[in-house]
């Protein structure tokens, strides 16, 4: 069992989501930057889509109610144990009423807790997750939130996982439309000749974008249509709202375009300040 004492800005339990729903308005939700939460579980011994916890700009503290292996993934951070420092992207043994402290992160938005044999509550639609947007799975964290562990039997075979550096202004590849044709000629043109700005007002919804302003060609609205994460959705304000993983399954707003699947964690590392490119691939 795991107790909650400082849950941060916002912490929430996640695993690799719930797809297949979307004909029903249900977002898939997950784990924004998957990749992390897929290395947390692995270091552990977990199967890479078991539930962990995904820590918004850090500032968290937990206390366990049982001994257990864990792992620290994502934004990079510092991590203490009983008040003794220790690294991310390893295993990490947790006593009997041990406490974890997470700092608040260098960079990146997002970090990732994996505790071998995954948190186990109970699952919504076949999954774990918090969709903020639908307010399916569990509620956010809050203090004295206490989270069952289930069982494991893969043993550890990874002490240590190295990771890349993220670059000072990262570049998202992008494809064009499927509404770039109601924008004027030159706005995929504008779109990728100049950064981005993040702007406060995201979530895990999506990324508001601030910068060069997107002009359509075309008055009124779409009818409403599907949705994928990755979405760069236009309101008529001409800035473009970058879709994550609990985004609506419908809208109304022109699509100029959508960025790659691959590019999707280093979206979900962008937070408030954060310059940001696109480039057409």
């Amino acid at each position: 069992m795991i107790e909650v004492v400082r849950p941060g800005p916002l912490a929430t339990v996640q695993d690799l989501g719930r797809p297949g729903y979307a004909h029903l308005g249900v977002p898939r939700s997950g784990a924004a930057d998957a990749p992390s939460l897929r290395l947390a579980n692995r270091l552990v011994g977990n199967p890479e889509d078991a539930a962990g916890i995904e820590f918004t700009l850090g500032n968290a503290a937990l206390r366990f109610r049982c001994a257990a292996w864990i792992a620290v993934t994502g934004a990079p951070l510092d991590v203490c144990l009983d008040d003794r420092p220790h690294g991310m992207n390893a295993p990490l043994r947790v006593l009997e009423g041990g406490t974890l402290t997470l700092g608040t992160p260098s960079r990146g938005l997002r970090s990732y807790l994996a505790v071998r044999g995954g948190v186990n509550c109970e699952p919504t639609l076949g999954s774990r997750s918090t969709d903020l947007l639908s307010h399916l799975g569990p509620p956010p964290l809050a203090p004295g939130t206490h989270l069952p562990v289930g069982a494991a039997d893969a043993p550890i075979t990874v002490d240590l996982a190295p990771v890349p550096s993220a670059l000072a202004t990262p570049v998202l590849h992008i494809v064009p439309g499927p509404r770039d044709d109601w924008f004027v000629p030159d706005a995929l043109d504008v779109l990728t000749s100049a950064p981005y700005t993040v702007t406060p007002a995201g979530n895990r919804v999506g990324v508001r974008l601030d910068g060069p302003l997107l002009e359509r060609a075309r008055e009124g609205e779409l009818s409403s249509e599907g949705m994928v994460t990755g979405a760069l959705q236009v309101p008529p304000n001409g800035r473009p709202i970058l879709f994550l993983t609990d985004h609506p399954t419908t809208g109304g707003y022109p699509v100029i375009a959508v960025v790659r699947h691959h590019d999707i964690p280093t979206a979900a590392q962008l937070r408030p300040g954060d310059p940001v490119r696109f480039r057409l691939s």
